[in-house]
């Protein structure tokens, strides 16, 4: 009653389960370090646009209470945007701008973050991956 296998089929089972698992794990660590990576992405723009509002915060006091424009303070915005990245922590760099549009002077904030794979770097792929966040902000002028 019992049914024998066949010589040549005895562990075909196991090798292709063997194979069907390597292919499930880059997926899972595709989807996992993926994920990470996005976030890590939405972290780094989210501190680059509170670095450059904290930066944009900083206006020339001399010139705007003499009755001159109100512009911001290039090397007060430096500081005020190295002093929140290093408060915030978690960053691998950045840089500060100061593009002139129209006019009027802005800062431009951009950081780097290095996001740490946790599945995809066990698999043979890159252990790291840098992303950037960009954000451009303006001092607002207008008053009541």
């Amino acid at each position: 009653m019992r049914r024998r296998l066949r010589g040549g089929e005895h562990g075909r089972v196991s090798i292709f389960l063997a194979v069907a698992m390597v292919g499930v794990l880059a997926i899972v660590g595709l989807s996992f370090d993926g994920a990470g990576q996005l976030r890590t992405l939405q972290r780094a723009d989210n501190l680059a646009a509170e670095a450059a509002r904290s930066g944009g915060q900083v206006i020339d006091r001399a010139t705007a209470i003499e009755g001159g424009p109100k512009r911001i303070d290039k090397p007060g915005a430096t500081v005020a945007v190295a002093k929140y990245l290093a408060a915030a922590g978690g960053t691998t760099g950045h840089t500060v701008s100061f593009p002139e549009i129209g006019g009027e002077i802005l800062i431009r904030v951009t950081v780097t973050i290095t996001y740490q794979r946790s599945m995809l770097g066990a698999l043979g792929l890159a252990k790291t991956v840098t992303v950037t966040g960009e954000a451009t902000a303006r001092a607002i002028t207008a008053g009541p």
